[in-house]
């Protein structure tokens, strides 16, 4: 891809946890978590943890009876995930590849994955790996966004941002819905060895305190901000304040209530 759309540096973590993860991320998940199913001492593996929104969540439900282990590719993620949580618990953190999984062969009893599948550039090798760590029906619990004009922010977003930068817009925003369709998700699922898949496709809202902190998160809460900053850095400030205004116009100043929606999947080992 054109932009590095793996670089969530700087403070990119912080105003993509506080300005985002309560609107987008934390539904999700919430019900992610809640389809976890697993016995007392169950050992279970988290990829692309991000800052650690299911990791919490995960835990509670888990129990520290239970092993979890929470990964990510970019160490940056990984250690503000690490941070909120302190010396509290017994998570393992670790950097991993999710194409070159550093476990051995059915190793737990789950993988979850909130939105992180996308981004992996070798998602075969990924799914096949998860399928090599998890037991004899151990189960890949996961969820990807649906198409991005069914998500009512980021779309207002990319359409704002093109605006800016006709010419050569950032591509930042087709990163995360660009795995939607169910029959490319089952073809790739089962490719790799899985079974019993089942999809459920889940629109929740996506409800933010206010207009200017959402934008705020929307801009510079992921990768798109370091695109903008390479097209020209000036614009930055115009681009937010303009998407403040139109999703304060379309879904309301204080609070915002957008639409959002993303598939739910689930397949056995």
């Amino acid at each position: 891809m054109a932009e590095a759309n793996a670089a969530f540096i700087g403070t990119i973590p912080e105003n993509y946890d506080r300005y985002l993860g309560p609107v987008l991320f934390e539904p999700y998940a919430a019900d992610l978590a809640s389809r976890l199913e697993v016995a007392a001492g169950a050992a279970v593996l988290e990829l692309a943890c991000g800052t650690g929104r299911v990791t919490r969540l995960l835990y509670d439900r888990i129990g520290p009876q239970g092993r979890l282990v929470a990964t990510d590719l970019n160490e940056a993620m990984l250690n503000y995930a690490r941070q909120k949580f302190g010396a509290e618990g017994s998570i393992e953190w670790k950097q991993a590849d999710a194409a070159e999984l550093p476990f051995a062969d059915q190793s737990f009893d789950a993988v979850v994955c909130q939105f992180g599948l996308m981004f992996f550039p070798e998602k075969e090798k990924a799914l096949r790996e998860v399928f090599r760590v998890l037991k004899p029906g151990g189960k890949f619990l996961f969820n990807v966004w649906d198409e991005i004009k069914h998500n009512d922010l980021p779309y207002v977003t990319q359409e704002i941002i093109v605006n800016f930068f006709a010419d050569n817009p950032p591509d930042f925003y087709q990163v995360p819905f660009s795995l939607y369709d169910p029959k490319e998700i089952r073809l790739r699922l089962s490719g790799a060895g899985f079974g019993n898949i089942e999809l459920t496709l889940l629109p929740l809202a996506a409800i933010a305190s206010s207009a200017p902190d959402v934008a705020k998160g929307l801009i510079q809460g992921n990768p798109i901000i370091n695109s903008i900053r390479q097209r020209d850095e000036a614009k930055a400030p115009e681009i937010e304040a303009t998407l403040a205004f139109t999703i304060a116009r379309k879904f309301g100043e204080s609070p915002v209530r957008a639409k959002m929606q993303a598939l739910v999947c689930t397949a056995i080992r």
